[in-house]
């Protein structure tokens, strides 16, 4: 094993590297969670996660991930034998269309060759043949974190409108909520899921689900079984501040700062500041004289970029050297991109010189591993970030 001196470099796309401050926020003794220092706590969180989804509805906070997320969208909205529309954006749509499918619902699932989001266009025709309104949910990965690819959410509640279809929207955000603009109650989203260590910049253990009055009605008439995913269960006692099983305390105070932080610097000062860093990326790459999968310009990902590997280079390989002569690591391609692609996430607490120090990790393992590639795309990266400092 390799001893190396300094911070490890964590540019994988989540979980991110947790501030400083929030680490000392969580670094408190547990308190009565039945007490009314914790219902204090639990309204605070509570609402400050509406401005961070940018809703007035409600958002309920599981203790649990992303995944529990998805499942409680699911068992809240839908019932056996419902068809909804999914779209093959990447690993982690695959994952959730199989979820629902393993729930009895009928999955149509539109391919895609993981290089492009969800086409709005085809949303709008599939609903508007469907004349009995059989499909009643649009399920869509908001940012698909083994692509690097976003998908137009706006777009695609625009195409639900045009074609006059009650279907609800849900919105898997896992990835992109607090990095990439989303916009729960302007974009029309009925459900937004997302989790605590992406953009949240909080250790693993939290689910979300921000809620439209529409999904909480369809949750009064659906039938599929739940209990610890119960929005109604978690709803009631939400009211006081309260959970109806032992929350996550510690995590929850970590929640109150990470929010303070976002709201300090400004949720349009957020995501700029995550578009600005991934176009020092995606400059970087080109300077490289590698290949971004990502194809659309308009659906490049602010919260991570995926590079595509030269033919006869193996990304897994390239990623452990990266680790062990660097100390960085790097997102690994999942299913079918296995060892064809790394991940470069830029999300959370992440500025110039830490993305520097990253990408010019990268380009000395491109070197140190034989991979072909010009050099001087840290240098691309930096021109971009001085010029839009």
């Amino acid at each position: 094993m390799t001893l190396h001196q300094g911070r490890h470099f964590l540019n994988i796309p989540g979980p991110s590297p947790v501030p400083e401050r929030v680490l000392q926020a969580m670094d408190r003794q547990v308190i009565d969670h039945r007490g009314p220092e914790f219902g204090r706590l639990g309204r605070e969180v509570l609402q400050g996660c509406r401005a961070i989804f940018q809703t007035e509805g409600p958002v309920v906070i599981f203790p649990g991930s992303g995944t529990g997320a998805w499942e409680a969208t699911i068992v809240n909205t839908l019932s056996p034998g419902d068809r909804v529309l999914m779209f093959e954006t990447g690993h982690f749509a695959t994952l959730w269309s199989k979820m629902a499918a393993r729930w009895g619902i009928t999955v149509e699932f539109v391919p895609g060759d993981w290089r492009h989001g969800a086409d709005p266009a085809i949303v709008e025709a599939k609903l508007a043949e469907d004349k009995s309104h059989a499909i009643k949910a649009v399920m869509v990965v908001h940012n698909e974190t083994s692509t690097g690819v976003t998908s137009r959410i706006a777009q695609v509640r625009h195409a639900i409108d045009a074609a006059h279809h009650p279907a609800l929207l849900l919105v898997d955000s896992i990835s992109g909520l607090g990095s990439a603009d989303l916009r729960h109650d302007a974009w029309g989203i009925d459900v937004t899921v997302a989790c605590s260590q992406k953009g949240l910049m909080l250790p693993p253990g939290l689910g979300f689900t921000a809620i439209s009055q529409k999904a909480r009605a369809a949750s009064k008439t659906n039938t599929l079984p739940r209990s610890y995913w119960d929005w109604e269960e978690m709803l009631k006692p939400n009211e006081g501040g309260y959970f109806p099983y032992t929350p996550a305390t510690n995590l929850l105070y970590g929640l109150r700062e990470a929010i303070a932080m976002m709201r300090e610097e400004g949720l349009p000062a957020v995501f700029a500041r995550h578009e600005r860093l991934a176009k020092a990326t995606r400059a970087a790459v080109q300077g490289w004289g590698l290949e971004v999968l990502c194809e659309e310009p308009s659906e490049y990902s602010p919260v991570l970029t995926a590079v595509v590997m030269p033919d006869g280079h193996d990304a897994d390989a390239f990623r452990q050297l990266a680790l062990d002569r660097f100390n960085i690591s790097l997102g690994a391609g999942l299913s079918k991109l296995s060892g064809k692609v790394f991940r470069i996430g830029h999300l959370g607490e992440c500025n110039d010189l830490m993305l520097m120090g990253a990408l010019s990790g990268v380009e000395m393992a491109l070197g140190a591993a034989g991979v072909p590639h010009q050099r001087g795309g840290a240098t691309a990266a930096m021109s971009i970030l001085n010029a839009s400092s």
